[in-house]
């Protein structure tokens, strides 16, 4: 984050975000302080040397900045724009009315004894499951921390669109979806039992169906919500690893982070963490009544024939060029 950036920030969190000057503390200090703790994932201890201020100093920061950069919420998502009929991006312009991709995360912390079977993954991780959803360009438009890291993540999307505040997916508008989700109404998932990660084609395979050649194309558009996470964890380490805060303030850090993320690629032409990646290139609301959103995932006919269509008009347009 440059100077300037830093210092329009603190600006945001006082006028936006409600963060004053405290007798020992100003807005700048307490920023700093925040900003390192989620950046490095350091312990208080560690904090009181660095800053010389008292433990108890240290955590009414964290949770003050934290809070004032939670009411930048609505200033800090993005709002989703569908990809457009003359889009010329080859990895969207298949995906018409497409307003990005959502796939969920799994965040370690700290939670007592007795939830932890709640919270423990299959990988034998205690987690909590964050659904996140992001744009063409990495922004995020929506995200729900804080369900257990056993719940399925369909499961937490359909708590997603349920939510007063929760997702919203106007139609005909669509997100991408891995396998892990059902192929449904405003959610397009790939073909089961097909080739689909981008390595699967690294090693010479061409595609020789329209399945085929449709998840290879999806896969390419559905990276971008995994560039964002790798991005979002690269830059906070408080998310990479176990943090020393109750689950409760966890959740609420990582809206923060996911809020401070969109804020940086804005303000910032060139983003110093994506950089560092050798990447493959390969809650937002939008106008309009309860009545144009989806509400439900359920399997659909109606867009199982759009998936398949849309698959063939790739198949056929690629068969006319190779």
């Amino acid at each position: 984050m440059t100077r300037r950036c830093l210092k329009k920030l603190c600006e945001t969190l006082h006028t936006l975000g409600g963060l004053r000057t405290t007798r020992h503390t100003d807005i700048d200090e307490q920023l700093a302080i925040f900003l390192h703790i989620i950046a490095h994932n350091v312990k208080n201890h560690v904090m009181i040397g660095r800053f010389q201020r008292s433990g108890e100093t240290i955590s009414k920061i964290v949770t003050r900045v934290c809070n004032a950069v939670k009411r930048l919420h609505p200033h800090l998502l993005k709002k989703p724009e569908p990809v457009t009929e003359n889009s010329t991006d080859q990895r969207w312009k298949w995906f018409k009315n497409c307003l990005g991709a959502l796939d969920g995360t799994h965040i370690t912390c700290l939670v007592p004894l007795k939830d932890k079977p709640k919270y423990r993954t299959r990988k034998n991780d205690i987690a909590t499951n964050v659904l996140g959803v992001c744009s063409q360009d990495m922004q995020f438009i929506y995200v729900l921390p804080g369900w257990e890291g056993s719940a399925a993540d369909g499961r937490v999307l359909r708590d997603a669109l349920l939510r007063p505040h929760g997702l919203k997916v106007p139609r005909p508008g669509y997100y991408l979806v891995d396998v892990g989700y059902t192929n449904g109404e405003g959610f397009l998932a790939p073909y089961r039992c097909q080739r689909y990660h981008l390595n699967d084609w690294c090693v010479g395979h061409k595609t020789t169906t329209p399945k085929e050649l449709f998840n290879m194309r999806h896969s390419s558009a559905r990276n971008v919500i995994e560039r964002c996470f790798c991005i979002l964890k690269a830059r906070w380490g408080i998310l990479r690893d176990n943090s020393y805060y109750p689950i409760d303030l966890k959740n609420k850090i990582i809206m923060a982070c996911c809020l401070l993320h969109y804020y940086i690629r804005k303000e910032m032409t060139i983003d110093p963490v994506e950089n560092r990646f050798e990447v493959d290139e390969g809650t937002g609301d939008v106008g309009g009544g309860d009545d144009d959103h989806i509400t439900y995932v359920g399997v659909s006919t109606e867009w199982t024939t759009f998936r398949n269509n849309l698959a063939q008009t790739m198949f056929d347009s690629w068969n006319t060029t190779h």
